[in-house]
């Protein structure tokens, strides 16, 4: 992403999303270990940290795609206790809150670009289709996609169709949207445009997780970025604290190992 400035905090809004004392594991290994965390309106949080860290765990049990162990979260109002039974209902109203944008993108190769963004707004959102094909047309024009809408995904390259994933989500109007390694499965020379696709949507004001290892990336779009490693928070900041002086060893090397000379 080039010519991007930094953004800057700004002032401290309310918590969107608070996530308290989140324990998951996987195949009886404890991966996350008791993470407390809050995302404020607004605010664009970017996860860094090695592999294995926990990094997708955490987003996943933000959006209820994973259940934690234990501990709760909590999503503009709508609360997942998961001390106890937490009823399908709370689940659903959460989800309708937040929206995920994954690795692989997740289209639906029967439906061109178009349709891929209205199916979330007709099927779950109950949407009249002249209302959704509107709304999608937006979403699509925010991404510089118009153009594509009436083609299918094996008709757009893999930057193209992450674009579409992004409309998909931004039409949803959810809370908060989450990323999951955006670019990572993509070409170099098709990252670019993914980058600026989210820092347009950064723009407008949407709340923001992203799971990312690309440090400059993060550096350029983040308001505050956070360090996990080996399932706990080892540092967060502002981009400026966590990435430029960082003031753990474990953070600096890892950047050293990752950021380019």
């Amino acid at each position: 992403m080039t010519g991007q400035p930094q953004r800057n905090a700004g002032p401290i809004h309310r918590a969107i999303v608070e996530v308290h004392a989140i324990h998951a594991s996987h195949g009886g290994t404890e991966v996350l270990h008791g993470i407390d965390l809050s995302v404020g309106r607004g605010e664009v949080l970017a996860i860094l940290g090695p592999s294995g860290s926990g990094k997708t765990t955490l987003l996943r049990c933000i959006n209820a795609l994973e259940r934690p162990d234990s501990g709760t979260v909590r999503v503009d109002g709508v609360t997942l206790d998961y001390a106890g039974h937490v009823p399908g209902r709370s689940i659903l109203a959460l989800r309708r809150k937040t929206a995920m944008v994954f690795q692989s993108y997740n289209l639906f190769r029967n439906r061109t670009a178009l349709r891929n963004v209205t199916e979330g707004l007709t099927v779950v959102r109950g949407v009249s289709r002249t209302q959704a094909d509107r709304t999608a047309r937006q979403a699509l024009a925010a991404v510089r996609m118009e153009t594509y809408a009436d083609r299918y995904p094996s008709q757009l390259s893999g930057g193209q169709q992450q674009r579409v994933s992004i409309a998909r989500a931004l039409a949803l109007k959810p809370d908060v949207i989450l990323f999951d390694e955006p670019t990572s499965a993509l070409d170099p020379e098709r990252v670019g445009d993914v980058h600026d696709a989210i820092a347009a949507v950064a723009d407008s004001g949407v709340t923001m997780v992203i799971v990312t290892h690309e440090v400059r990336f993060a550096r350029s779009i983040a308001t505050r970025v956070v360090f996990l490693d080996g399932g706990r928070i080892l540092g967060q900041g502002t981009p400026e604290e966590i990435i430029d002086h960082p003031s753990s060893p474990r953070i600096a090397g890892f950047l050293r190992h990752v950021s380019p000379a």
